[in-house]
């Protein structure tokens, strides 16, 4: 996928704004590390074969160099969203109320 800086920049705050939506609390987060998962994969960046239920470790760049690693929460929090926005959360009572997806984003 080749975009240009504005295109980009619609990519990652919509995707951002999907995990806000469908927030999901601590060890519970199935959906948003499947949707993180089908990111990855469709910019061909490595998903690590681990057995976990919540979360995941991808690679990027050439095996053979120095690793870096970024870590990224994913969970929410139990409290009620009361911003009136277009990705408001849906679940009732769980938000991201401590951008969690937006470090999800920017990882």
């Amino acid at each position: 996928m080749s975009l240009n800086t504005e295109e980009f920049s619609t990519y990652l705050t919509d995707f951002r704004h999907e995990l806000h939506h469908f927030p999901e609390l601590s060890s519970q987060e199935v959906e948003t590390t499947r949707h993180i998962r089908q990111q990855l994969d469709e910019h061909q960046i490595r998903v690590l074969d681990l057995p976990l239920n919540t979360g995941l470790a991808a690679e990027m760049g050439p095996v053979d160099r120095p690793l870096f690693v970024i870590r990224s929460d994913i969970d929410a929090l139990p409290i009620e969203e009361q911003a009136d926005v277009s990705y408001r959360s849906e679940p009732p009572g769980i938000m991201h109320a401590c951008g969690h997806d937006f470090h999800s984003t920017a990882a």
